[in-house]
């Protein structure tokens, strides 16, 4: 089943999130009309006096490539699901191609922006433009649902692993030997960091064991440092010997898994520097924060018997007594930028090598429109399709349908249902 709708009324007030079919009936009845598609919303044609609401929680899994939100209501029931992925990586690319360039024009001694790496102080809580980006997408996403439904409490995923308040990077085993949390931080932290992976002959998708790389036998300890993952065969073929001697004949592997083990799991790290700085802007809402750790969703999730996913980690956030899924196909965004301020494209030289960017009035590059064509066109059979536009020219424009640029001459069968705002959505 789909997400329900968000609905507002005439004074855009939230009001509480309905299911489709009774959507489908307002729309119908003429009661309601199309506020926004993505997320979708309806709008009242009136006023409703005396809106009663249940309380509804959001929930949040930021990841560093994916962040997964959910919203609970009062009944222990997800009713809506999103994965917006970022685009980190895509900023970090760009702004090396600007240094790039950057210094290429100095080192021609032509006209340049002066250097200006001295003469600046890093605020405190500084972070890196692809950072800052994953806490501003999922801030700007926060604010967008508070507008359309009556969350009343936000619950994030602090840190994905217990990383000792992150003082220290290792995790000891006996803090996790007690509970009924016990060895989950540990479990998951290892399967990020050796990949899901046998470390010592590198089989994917089989049971994994935790495996002591100096063997308790002779002295090994609990120590992240001194645990990987291993399959059953491997575990029971290395069983009390020592790492040296079990890899006497695979120098290379022996070296790489060594320092392997040594090394924190950098990505963690990163990850959990956003979601504090993350955590301090949703206090900021003033809505009710609380926090729970990676290693509470997984034992959550795992105990519902739900299916391993984003959105489904967000729902398992914090304290979870029971869980129903109401919804299976969710709202899928993918963060695209606005584009950039360069007039036009340059080669690796940093010289133009196309004509200046036009401007057009009637639509914008990335808009989402709704196109009837009339007649077969190559690769795209006649029909009705939902596309995005990827160059608009005087009169027309030029959509992406089904992977294929359809070009349109006039803009009588185009019609344009939602503003480029940044965001791709499926």
């Amino acid at each position: 089943m789909s997400n329900y709708v968000f609905l507002i009324d005439a004074n855009k007030t939230p009001m509480n999130p309905i299911h489709p079919a009774h959507a489908k009936k307002l729309l119908n009845a003429g009661k309601a009309a199309v506020f926004r598609r993505y997320p979708f919303v309806l709008i009242m044609n009136r006023v409703v006096e005396n809106i009663v609401t249940y309380p509804i929680t959001l929930k949040i899994d930021p990841g560093s490539k994916f962040t997964g939100i959910a919203l609970i209501n009062n009944l222990d029931q997800s009713i809506w699901g999103m994965e917006l992925q970022h685009r980190g990586a895509a900023i970090k690319d760009s702004l090396e191609n600007r240094k790039a360039v950057r210094r290429g024009r100095r080192a021609r001694h032509t006209r340049y922006r002066q250097a200006r790496f001295l003469n600046r102080k890093r605020p405190e809580g500084w972070l890196a433009p692809s950072l800052r980006h994953r806490v501003l997408t999922t801030e700007t996403w926060v604010k967008r649902l508070c507008k359309y439904a009556p969350i009343a409490s936000i619950v994030q995923e602090l840190v994905r692993f217990d990383l000792q308040q992150l003082e220290n990077p290792e995790i000891s085993g006996i803090e996790y030997q007690q509970g009924e949390l016990a060895g989950y931080e540990v479990r998951e932290y290892l399967l990020n960091k050796w990949d899901r992976k046998c470390a010592y002959c590198g089989v994917e998708n089989v049971p994994l064991q935790v495996e002591h790389i100096k063997p308790k036998a002779k002295g090994g300890t609990n120590r992240i440092s001194n645990l990987c993952l291993a399959c059953e065969k491997c575990n029971l073929k290395k069983g009390t010997q020592d790492i040296e001697k079990f890899l006497a004949k695979k120098p290379e592997l022996l070296k790489k898994i060594l320092a392997q083990a040594k090394k924190p799991l950098r990505d963690a790290t990163a990850g959990n520097s956003t979601r504090w700085a993350l955590f301090n802007i949703l206090k900021k809402t003033g809505l009710s924060v609380t926090t729970g750790s990676g290693g509470q969703t997984k034992f959550n999730r795992t105990r519902l018997g739900l299916p391993k996913a984003h959105w489904i980690d967000a729902a398992c956030t914090g304290v979870v007594q029971a869980l129903e899924i109401l919804t299976t196909k969710i709202l899928t965004v993918k963060a695209t930028g606005h584009g950039c301020r360069r007039m036009c494209r340059i080669d690796k030289f940093g010289f133009p090598c196309t004509k200046a960017k036009q401007t057009f009035t009637h639509i914008s590059t990335g808009d989402f429109v709704r196109v009837e064509l009339r007649k077969d066109r190559k690769h795209v059979p006649s029909g009705i399709y939902t596309g995005r536009v990827k160059t608009p020219t005087d009169e027309g424009c030029e959509v992406v349908i089904n992977g294929f640029r359809v070009t349109f001459s006039a803009m009588e069968d185009v019609f344009k249902i939602h503003r480029n705002d940044g965001y791709s959505y499926a």
